[in-house]
């Protein structure tokens, strides 16, 4: 038998009590998240029964919040954040904005928790996609007396907000300041919201400033960054190439990674303002920075060549292409097509659509137009017709506004008038609706022909349709010499 003397008892006493010491707050904790878990599902259910039927006006307790504090009271538990996180998204995914002072109000003067930022970041971003642009900037600004201590993550939720609206940028320059004010340090995701911003509105001198405070905040701006800058630099229009050329060099200056958008935004701005030859060279820089080009740059910089009229270089660049194993689009075969026909090298231009075929690139009707026009250029106007148009129409392509335009200006230049006229009907039948400028290049060849009449239909017709007549058409009209007492009242009937 055993026996116990007292100091085994007492040892004994004292570990069960230390024993209970231990368990009762991990069961008073455990019971809490229990309890707070149920008031939870409770609120989701009661919302999901009875919130779409619940009538509510702006100066009721809201539904749902009335929901939420009964829910944890049942349950003897303070309301969470999470809790109110479910109603608040529960009410803006429903649109009920009017509810959201209330919510807003309880948290401030009556919760004690202190609520997580990314409540706010939400409910700001939520107000920018409802138009409540004021209500997203006081929330910002009332974070504070939420017992929340406000940091990039809101400010960078309203920076977003106000930075997809032109008229709310003004408001971007006080909000940084009031946010400095709140000890808001701008981390390097606000100023690439900032400056993707500017760039989108092309206030590129803007953009820069940003880019070069960035430096004051400890930040390096890596090559996304000056690469935004670029790309819009270059869609601008009116700016100085070498003002772009003198970003670029400072990007690689920087030793920055530079990709092959970067260098086909310069190139494409340098083919633009004609500066083809300069592209070339650029072409070049691109290589040696380890840089393949890619069928895209190649078109664009062949296109600039062949519009310097450097004919043998464009032979040697495309030559290039086909040895580097760079495959010809339609657009690069159309640039190269436009350089045969500059030259008037007509047959080398059929056999190289010919060659297109073979290859498996179809021509498209631009690739006709290309050859319609060069004809027509140089007063084959029937071969353009009865040739290139019939090939193009066999081969499954219907001629498109710019074809009928072509070919009505070849013809009236070559002084076969009734031919244009009935082009010009033949388009009308088609269903396309014909510019004033093809109105004009009729009505003045009629007049060359003496076709007074005509010409004055083709005008009332034009008026009729409400196309303005350009000046040339008047001008051919009031300067021929033959127009009637008859004729002339016509013209003031359209006039009036």
């Amino acid at each position: 038998m055993i026996s116990f003397n007292s100091s085994s008892s007492s040892l004994i006493t004292n570990t069960r009590n230390l024993r209970r010491k231990h368990l009762k707050p991990y069961k008073g904790k455990w019971q809490q998240i229990f309890n707070e878990q149920q008031a939870m599902e409770a609120l989701k259910k009661t919302a999901t029964e009875q919130q779409q039927t619940q009538t509510q006006t702006q100066t009721q307790i809201p539904f749902l919040l009335s929901a939420l504090i009964n829910s944890f009271s049942i349950y003897s538990c303070e309301p969470t954040p999470s809790a109110y996180s479910f109603i608040i998204k529960t009410l803006t995914q429903n649109s009920q904005f009017n509810q959201l002072p209330f919510i807003l109000d309880r948290i401030q003067n009556v919760e004690k928790f202190e609520p997580p930022e990314q409540i706010f970041s939400y409910l700001i971003r939520v107000y920018g996609y409802a138009d409540m642009i004021d209500d997203a900037v006081e929330l910002f600004f009332r974070i504070p007396s939420f017992r929340c201590t406000p940091s990039a993550v809101s400010l960078n939720a309203l920076l977003y907000v106000l930075c997809k609206r032109k008229d709310c940028l003004q408001m971007v320059h006080e909000v940084l300041l009031k946010a400095q004010a709140m000890g808001i340090r701008l981390e390097e995701s606000s100023f690439r919201i900032l400056i993707n911003a500017l760039c989108k509105i092309k206030k590129i001198g803007y953009a820069i400033e940003i880019l070069e405070m960035m430096f004051d905040y400890g930040y390096d701006p890596d090559s996304t960054l000056y690469s935004c800058i670029l790309s819009a630099m270059c869609k601008i229009k009116g700016i100085s190439s070498a003002e772009v050329l003198g970003f670029f060099e400072e990007m690689r200056r920087k030793r920055l990674s530079l990709n092959g958008l970067d260098y086909t935004n310069v190139i494409r701005l340098l083919v633009k303002v004609g500066k083809g030859m300069d592209a070339l060279g650029l072409l070049e820089d691109m290589k040696l920075d380890g840089i393949k080009p890619d069928v895209v740059v190649y078109t664009v910089v062949l296109d600039g060549v062949i519009a310097s009229g450097e004919f043998d270089k464009a032979e040697k660049l495309f030559d290039e292409m086909l040895v580097l194993g760079v495959i010809p689009d339609i657009q690069t075969y159309n640039v190269y097509l436009k350089g045969l026909c500059m030259q008037d090298k007509f047959d080398a231009g059929f056999k190289l659509v010919m060659c297109m075929e073979e290859l498996g690139c179809k021509p498209d009707v631009s690739t006709y137009n290309t050859l319609i026009r060069a004809l027509c250029k140089v007063g084959k106007v029937r071969r353009a017709k009865d040739e290139v148009l019939r090939k193009m129409k066999l081969k499954g392509l219907q001629e498109n506004l710019h074809t009928y335009n072509i070919l009505i200006e070849g013809f009236v230049s070559d002084g076969e008038v009734v031919e244009a006229c009935k082009l010009f009907d033949d388009m009308l039948s088609k269903g396309f609706v014909p510019m004033s400028l093809t109105y004009d290049v009729i009505i003045g060849g009629l007049c060359k022909k003496g076709l007074i009449s005509e010409a004055l239909q083709m005008l009332e017709q034009m008026v009729k349709t409400d196309i303005t007549p350009g000046v040339s058409a008047w001008e051919s009209l009031l300067s021929t010499s033959e127009i009637s007492l008859k004729e002339a009242t016509s013209v003031d009937l359209v006039l009036s």
